[in-house]
Parts: structure tokens; sequence; C-alpha cells
């Protein structure tokens, strides 16, 4: 296997972990009992992961029609943005820190890109095109590790030894060792070499080697430094995912899996079982909410905004950098710690989830679990009942994201709605994913947001299921969708040549009419679509698309439809300029 980090090697990276985390995630989800035994560590660190490598894949998507593989800098700073917006949980937000450390040395002055190319062994080992990290990039790992650590615990309010922090940190001593016993030169000049953490001499392999030997010693050890995972007999759930993230980069760089990590309630010789230590530590009298949320604000109100957070609940970690954070705190007030990120700037993809509520309610015999491409919908799907999974432009939700929607709507019976073509795929694992955790799932191919309103419309959740499902499906197919847009570029379409700026109607996916102004671009996609017949036309318009674009094409409806009704919703910020669906 070549011992070099470049972007491919990134890819597989990510991968490799998701696919581990895969196995094992209900495994983990068995052993969290820290900071809160909500089961849910194993699946939190498998969406966080899932998304960094959603946006790693983005990357060599967009270089698919050039000549050139991405750039490893590119790779690796894509992998810790996609971690860090799509972090979840306590140990997911911590591991995309780790991430952002890593990037952070991985990404800087990589050999061949110019930065420190004749500063010690190795410095020139990459390609001049700058596609690889470097040949006997041991120097770098370390040193990645070592940023990683610090910045995870810089990041956590009050760190706790016996968690992940522990674990990340012993992996980062491991593969300093590693290096300072192979050869002791500075990375970036002899006047750094008492620093003893960055060398470069360190063959690649040995030193993931040691850096995975080391964390699976420090997660061995951690029933001995925190009282609650002695008592569970466990080690700590949130140092074990990151020892398959470090197992899945070992495999990625030698080609060997290491030897699996025995994970189990009773590993440890303990009177009390993980179960009872969970009941333990649910009346333990900690916060009832969890409050996660991605901010866009500057450093100075990021730490007013820790300070505040910190008053107010505990297991608060704040990560990320540059303009753009994800929060995550434990708190009795949700309120208030929104309120909190409101004041330091701009929150969004805000998540509170009341610990304990799944076990508390007990499961309805059906629901529906919806994609939809704004708040606005969001809200009218959910006032229909349906638990609802918003997509955001350029951030599609993951298969992760839908079972946990699915989870969330605790159903023996759920319908799913994906109300996108692009989605299909992404669906139809996850709703093989919920069956096999025992809920009936049914996936209704929806590819527009109005198909989904209009199959919600008809959903009945006291009939049988399968009479349910036929008439949802039916309602859908019978509904032509059309979405309003304009183009960024010039372009070839199925209508001609559209210029940027232009007005694009698209009818049923394709583009079918190109024109100038909304207003009457969307009159002659509404002209065409009810050419074939129709009941109900259905509009839902972006929130900055004035009223009166509704109210001039519900007249032009009535006027030349007089048996066609017509209705009108709010998409929200995020949904497109305009949906149409006629039934």
């Amino acid at each position: 296997m070549p011992q070099t980090l470049d972007a491919a090697a990134v890819r597989s990276w990510c991968a490799l972990a998701l696919e581990a985390l895969g196995r094992e995630r209900e495994e983990i989800d068995a052993i969290n009992v820290y900071p809160v035994a909500d089961g849910d560590t194993g699946t939190n660190l498998y969406l966080t992961v899932e998304s960094a490598a959603q946006a790693v894949e983005a990357v060599f998507a967009a270089h698919e029609t050039g000549v050139s593989a991405p750039a490893p800098a590119d790779a690796v700073r894509a992998m810790a943005h996609g971690a860090l917006i799509g972090a979840r949980g306590n140990s997911g937000t911590i591991l995309a820190q780790l991430l952002r450390g890593m990037a952070e040395v991985l990404a800087d002055g990589a050999p061949g890109d110019g930065d420190h190319a004749d500063e010690g062994p190795g410095a020139g080992s990459g390609r001049a095109d700058g596609q690889e990290l470097g040949q006997g990039r041991g120097g770098r790992l370390a040193p990645a590790l070592r940023r990683a650590a610090e910045l995870a615990r810089e990041a956590v309010a009050h760190p706790v030894e016996g968690t992940i922090l522990s674990v990340a940190s012993a992996a980062a001593d491991a593969a300093e060792a590693a290096a300072r016993a192979d050869a002791p030169y500075a990375p970036y000049g002899a006047d750094r070499a008492d620093e003893g953490t960055a060398y470069y001499g360190a063959d690649t392999a040995r030193a993931v080697r040691a850096a995975y030997a080391g964390a699976r010693a420090a997660l061995d050890a951690t029933p001995g430094q925190l009282d609650v995972l002695g008592r569970a007999g466990v080690v700590d759930a949130g140092g074990r995912g990151l020892l398959t993230v470090l197992g899945a980069l070992v495999r990625c760089l030698t080609g060997e899996a290491p030897a699996p990590f025995p994970v189990g309630h009773r590993r440890y010789d303990s009177p009390v079982a993980v179960e009872s230590a969970a009941e333990a530590c649910a009346t333990e009298g900690g916060p009832a909410f969890e409050v996660i949320y991605l901010l866009e604000a500057d450093e100075t109100a990021v730490a007013r905004l820790r300070a505040r957070l910190d008053g107010l609940g505990d297991s608060l970690v704040v990560v990320g950098g540059d303009g753009l954070w994800n929060v995550h705190v434990h708190v009795d007030d949700a309120g208030a710690a929104v309120e909190a990120g409101v004041e330091a700037g701009r929150p969004y993809r805000i998540r509170i989830t009341h610990f304990g509520a799944a076990a508390e309610e007990p499961r309805v015999q059906r629901a529906v679990v919806a994609v939809v491409p704004g708040e606005g919908l969001a809200g009218l799907c959910a006032e229909a009942g349906a638990t609802t999974v918003l997509a955001r432009p350029g951030e599609p939700p993951a298969s992760g994201e839908l079972v946990e929607a699915i989870r969330r709507a605790h159903a023996r019976e759920v319908v799913l709605l994906p109300n996108d073509e692009a989605l299909r795929h992404t669906a139809a694992a996850a709703a093989e994913q919920a069956r096999a955790e025992g809920v009936r799932v049914a996936l209704i191919p929806t590819r527009a947001a109005v198909q989904g309103i209009a199959a919600l419309a008809v959903h009945q959740p006291d009939r049988r299921f399968d009479e349910d499902v036929v008439a949802m499906t039916s309602a859908a197919g019978a509904t032509r969708y059309a979405e309003l847009t304009v183009a960024e570029r010039q372009s070839w379409t199925m209508a001609g040549i559209c210029q940027a700026g232009d007005v694009l109607g698209l009818i049923d996916g394709d583009v079918a009419v190109i024109g100038s102004e909304l207003a009457a671009t969307a009159e002659a996609v509404l002209s065409r679509m009810l050419s074939a017949g129709g009941e109900l036309v259905t509009l839902v318009l972006r929130e900055d698309v004035p009223g009166t674009l509704a109210a001039g094409l519900e007249s032009y409806v009535r006027e030349g439809h007089l048996a066609v009704d017509t209705v009108v919703y709010r998409g929200g910020r995020h949904s497109a300029l305009l949906l149409v669906g006629v039934e």
C-alpha cells in the first residue's frame, strides 16, 4: 500500500471509517453511558463521518470533468468542513474538531505546494503538482494528531479524562514517540527541534500503527479514569468510536485491518450492568435537553457565547472557526441556549432533543417522514403530522439523517417521502436500514415537494398500511411539478440556450420555458401544465418572493380555468423561488 496521504487516501479513509462505524454503531450505542446515557454515540459518530465523506465526494465530483484529481489540501479541508456541518452529539462534535485539527496541519504546506519544500528529509517527496501530501508522512501525521488533540481540548468547556479526549491525546503521544525514534528532524527547521513533537523522518505506516496502539491502550484504561464507566464495566463510547476511525486510517495507509477491540456490556468485572448504569445516569438530575446548532459569528462573539452557555448547562463543546461554528450543550432551558446563539450571530440547523423522550412515549402505529426544501414547508408538513428533514441548497440529507428521522417518528410503520429524484438511492438505503431495525417502511418515490404535499393530503393513518401507501402513491403520481429558478451561467437546455440571469421554468425536471421575468415565465409554465387538464394548482413561494406574484397567478388560473382551485404556501428562506404542482 502507498504510504501517502493524498486526496485519494483521504477519500478512502472516510469511506472505510464510515463502513466500520456502520458495522459497530449499535455496539457503540450500547456502551454509551457518559456524559448522558442516551445510547446514541455510535449513531452520532456515524452521521458525523457520513457528512465528512459526502463533502469529500463532492470535491471529487467537481473534478470529474477535469484532467486532474483534487489537491490533497482540498480533500482534507472538505473532510473537516463536512464533519463540522454534520456533527451530531457530544462525541460527534469533538470528532469534528479533531478532524479540523488534523486538516490544519495536513493541508498546511503540503510538499509540492511550495511551503517548506527544502526543510528536512521527506519535504520534497510530494509531486510537484501537489497531488500528494508526501511520502514518509509520519512526520506530518504526528503533529496533525497533536494539533487535533489540542484543539479538541480547547473546544470542551470542562475537559474530562477517561473520554475521547484522553484517547486522542494518547494517539498523538504514540505517534510522536514513533517519529522521535525514527529520525530527529524538525519539519519547519532546526529552530523548532526542541518542541519534540513534529518530525519528518517517521515512516507513515509506523506512525499510524503507533497512534492506533496508543489509542487502544488509552481506551482500555478509561474505566479506571471515569467512575461511571467503571461502574458499568464499559469503555468510553466516544473513545471507542475514535479508535474505529483511527483503525480505518491504519487500513487505508497499510492495507492491514487492526484487530477489533472487543465491545460488550460486561467487558470488565463489574457488579453493575450497562442498563443499570444508564438508569442511574438518568436519575442523577442532569439537564433535560441537548441543543445543537450551526452558528455564523466572529470569535469575539463566540467567546461571549461560551461563557453564557457554560452558565446555562454542561457538556458544552464549541468547535469550528473562520466564522462558522458548531455549538453543542446540554441545558434545562433550550430556548435560552438558542437565544444566546441569536445574540452571538446567526444560528441555523437548530436541533433540540429531550433526553429520554423516546423511551417515555409509546410507539405510534404509523408515521410519515418527509424531506422538505424550506422552513415554511417543514412547518406545513409538521402540522399535517409528518416528521420532517430539512434539505438546504447544496446540503442534501444523508441516509443516516433519514434513518434518524424514522427513529424520531417512533412508529411501527413509516411512509418515507424523499421529495427529490436525487435522493432516491439515499432514501432507499435509509429504508433498508430502518427495516433491519424492525420498522415497516414504504418508500414513495416523490420527486418534488408538491408531490409530497399531495401525498400527505390523502394520508389516513387509521386505514390499512398498504391501502394508505397506494392512495398516497397515486396522489403523488397524479401531480405534475414545476420549479422556477434563475440561471447562474450560460448553458444549453432542452428549451434552448439560456443566459446568466434568465428565469428558467422546469417542468418534471426539464427546462421547458426560458424567460426574463418571473411572473411571465410562471404563467407560461402554468399554461403548459394546465393544457393537459387539472383540478388543483399548488404554489409554494420562497420567503422573499412578493405576495403579488401569487395573487397574479391565482387570477391567471381563475380567468383561464374556471374549475381549477389554487392554494398558496410559503416555502421559507431556502426553498426554490416558486414551486408549482398541478393535480
